[in-house]
């Protein structure tokens, strides 16, 4: 059964749909709405395979890739990044093309070696280098740390195609391929909470990299990540994005992020909010609850936003283990110029507020105040202080 999709006249897709992922990363990245790990099959005077699929789909992957092609024919393999759904089925495809050489960079040899302990025939590339195949050519574009240090992209002449590995990228599914064929709102949904959730802390190197490459000057007519749609109507939107994203980005937007034990902590929740809401009409204001909102969407919200306020009840003279966890994830993420501050409710040693207002300093956020805090379940009076918190806290800004 052949799932190819050809591209040009001469790439052909061979990668993997796989409508059933749920989460990535292990678990630490969900993914509602699958994500496909995309496989391109170059046919010039050589025959080149760019990047393999997932590791559990390696059999599938090698036996679909023969019905295309006689493997044999295939004279090199280009690995963009040795993660495992990108390189997890080399190992399947190598027992039956073991000397066909491995172009990736000197970080690429170095992981997969890691991965597989093979000593297969890799070529190692930097930027600039090229491998010519016939009427066109590929050059080779080192971008470490977009998000591994071994990471490239491939861009090949004639064809104006950019093969951008993971930049660009979203964890969606599809069968229509091309950005022009699903619902955008999704598609920039799923591409902002890529970025948001993996390349911010690579932010600075975003820039700089796709500032080089814009240098460049090559015409690109498509561009072919390794997860979601393929970029052919206005392929160039997406680099913009990620200009924009990468310049320490927000909204007028804050959100508020809480955990509570008996409720008391998400009544003072709600009364801020509707005091950010009396003081600035025009802000977007989310609550989000972090023991029951997905994380990932959580830390989206908060790459969204100008400011944001966090909250825990104060147990065993600690916060909330969903907020510590989340807290946790957001210092990786080294967001920029955003504001913070903390509340809570507590009944008998209240430490949480302090201890939150700490962490958020230490995660990159500019802390507004010593934050807000209420004893046993708020009163009329607590509940008026809270709405008051929050319109100060939009002055503050």
């Amino acid at each position: 059964m052949r799932t190819s999709k050809k591209l040009t006249d001469k790439v052909t897709w061979v990668g993997k749909v796989d409508w059933e992922l749920q989460t990535f990363h292990g678990h630490e990245f969900s993914t509602r709405r699958g994500s496909s790990y995309n496989s391109y099959l170059i046919r010039d005077e050589k025959v080149v395979l760019i990047d393999t699929v997932w590791l559990p789909y390696d059999r599938e992957f090698v036996e679909h890739l023969r019905d295309e092609i006689d493997l044999k024919a295939i004279d090199y393999i280009v690995i963009q990044h040795a993660e495992i759904d990108h390189g997890g089925a080399l190992l399947e495809l190598m027992r039956e093309i073991p000397d066909t050489p491995i172009y990736c960079t000197k970080n690429g040899e170095r992981i997969i070696r890691g991965h597989f302990h093979q000593d297969w025939n890799f070529v190692t590339v930097k930027t600039g280098d090229t491998l010519d195949i016939g009427q066109s050519q590929l050059v080779f574009v080192e971008a470490p740390m977009l998000h591994w240090p071994d990471t490239m992209f491939t861009y090949m002449t004639g064809e104006n195609i950019l093969f951008s590995n993971d930049a660009f990228g979203q964890h969606y599914a599809t069968e229509s391929l091309y950005n022009d064929a699903v619902d955008q709102c999704e598609l920039f949904a799923e591409a902002m909470k890529y970025y948001a959730n993996i390349l911010t802390p690579f932010s600075a190197l975003v820039k700089k990299k796709i500032n080089e490459v814009l240098a460049m000057e090559l015409p690109v007519d498509l561009i072919c990540t390794s997860h979601g749609v393929i970029w052919r109507d206005n392929p160039s939107q997406i680099i913009h994005k990620y200009l924009e994203w990468a310049d320490d980005y927000q909204e007028n937007q804050i959100t508020i992020i809480y955990d509570t034990m008996w409720n008391s902590t998400r009544l003072m929740a709600e009364a801020i909010a509707a005091g950010i809401q009396d003081e600035d009409p025009e802000v977007t204001v989310k609550v989000l609850h972090a023991a029951k909102y997905d994380k990932n969407d959580i830390v989206t919200e908060i790459f969204k936003s100008k400011a944001i306020l966090a909250g825990s009840s104060t147990v065993n003279n600690r916060y909330l283990s969903a907020m510590g966890g989340l807290l946790e994830m957001v210092k990786g993420l080294r967001f920029k110029k955003k504001k913070a501050a903390a509340f809570g409710s507590y009944g008998w040693s209240g430490e949480a507020v302090k201890l939150l207002s700490e962490d958020l300093a230490a995660a990159g956020f500019t802390v507004v105040g010593e934050g807000q805090r209420v004893l046993w379940v708020p009163d009329e009076a607590a509940l008026q202080a809270c709405r008051e918190f929050g319109r100060s806290f939009v002055r503050s800004l």
